[in-house]
């Protein structure tokens, strides 16, 4: 089964065009560069619309993890 819809795969695609072109903007109004970006930037849209995309994983690791280091 697929992870990713058509959709979300269409506004990826639209993302990493406007990185190309220069277009594409982060949410602090930098201008982006980064691949990763990009197609984060892309994920998040395709959510919003309602495209199937799966749950964002959080960065955050718990405190007792944390300690263990």
């Amino acid at each position: 089964m697929a992870k990713y819809g058509k959709a979300a795969a269409k506004r990826v695609k639209s993302a990493m065009h406007r990185r190309k072109k220069g277009t594409l903007r982060s949410s602090s109004g930098a201008k982006v560069k980064s691949r990763k970006q990009a197609i984060a930037i892309g994920l998040s849209e395709a959510r919003e619309k309602g495209g199937k995309v799966p749950k964002r994983k959080t960065g955050r690791k718990t405190r007792r993890s944390a300690k263990k280091r």
